[in-house]
């Protein structure tokens, strides 16, 4: 089941058209990826899910139905500007903030001293916004999004300043979030963020979607046929112009690509016999890889068709 559905979405700023006729699906209970670079659509994307604004054209249905007010209080939204109020202490603004999406007072109060507990800024519940570091007013603003316990949680760019240890420390939330039951909506420029939490994706480039599809299938649709081989004996791979040329040597493997219409079984049926093989991989392209290969292309929607053809 889809918990969100965007329907060939146009939106138009002043002679600027920020999305295209835009469409994705995002799974219940899923983490989706929506990148593209600056400029390309995405947090206007967000804020129409968000309902902040309204789209020109198209709809958005959550649950299979057309989204309407009373949504807002189930969506947590994390902004990539942050905002918060810098003379307000950090417990009473947490408290402030989860009572307009309709907590009571009581329950936002339980809930903001276990959140501070449990990401360690108990010490800070009264001191200023304004006090703590970048770092820390982050970790305030997630608390924030989180504490009503929304079905729907939109990310833009969460790790953003973050150092390793407390991005890490995030991204192990997002992920406890999901397997509590939301759908979480991640806008990043971190592909390596994508390639470990992101079920599927959508990559918007110049408005329009130009790339969707899961991490492992587009991984697949966009591989090169690359193979990483390491021989015993210290033995050195020669060329087969018949079955793979050779891309890459270093002092543990070499780099192979197949030759067009070849298949990797019939490269390692003939490495066995001429060669004690001690290892192989497919070196599949990175997000990050296929994310500046696709978006240097003219943008017109990828389709299924336009793959590279599977050698293997």
């Amino acid at each position: 089941m889809y918990f969100i559905e965007v329907n060939d979405v146009v939106k138009q700023y002043s002679g600027h058209r920020a999305l295209d006729h835009v469409s994705l699906r995002v799974p219940e209970g899923s983490i989706y990826g929506l990148l593209g670079p600056n400029g390309a659509g995405k947090t206007s994307l967000l804020r129409i899910i968000n309902m902040i604004t309204a789209p020109d054209q198209g709809e958005v249905l959550i649950e299979g139905r057309p989204q309407t007010r009373d949504d807002v209080a189930r969506i947590g939204y994390l902004p990539e500007e942050r905002g918060l109020y810098k003379k307000m202490r950090v417990g009473e603004h947490i408290v402030y903030l989860a009572r307009l999406k309709g907590m009571s007072r009581a329950d936002a109060n339980d809930a903001m001293l276990w959140w501070l507990n449990h990401l360690g800024l108990a010490d800070w519940r009264k001191r200023k916004v304004e006090e703590l570091s970048k770092g820390m007013q982050q970790k305030v603003q997630f608390i924030a999004t989180v504490l009503h316990r929304p079905r729907l949680l939109i990310f833009d760019e969460p790790f953003s300043g973050f150092d390793p240890v407390n991005a890490d420390q995030l991204k192990q939330e997002i992920l406890r979030l999901r397997d509590d039951g939301a759908t979480i909506l991640f806008s990043t420029h971190n592909m390596e963020s994508v390639e470990q939490i992101c079920e599927g994706f959508s990559l918007i480039n110049k408005a329009k979607v130009v790339l969707e599809g899961s991490v492992d299938e587009v991984k697949q649709r966009y591989k090169k046929h690359l193979y990483s081989i390491q021989l015993g004996d210290g033995a050195t791979l020669q060329p087969d112009d018949a079955l793979y040329t050779i891309e890459a040597v270093d002092r543990h493997a070499t780099t192979i690509r197949l030759t067009q219409g070849v298949q990797f079984r019939d490269v390692l049926a003939a490495l066995n016999s001429r060669y004690r093989l001690t290892g192989f991989q497919e070196l599949l392209p990175s997000m990050h890889d296929i994310f500046v290969e696709t978006v240097a292309q003219p943008t017109e929607p990828i389709a299924e068709a336009t793959q590279p053809p599977d050698n293997q």
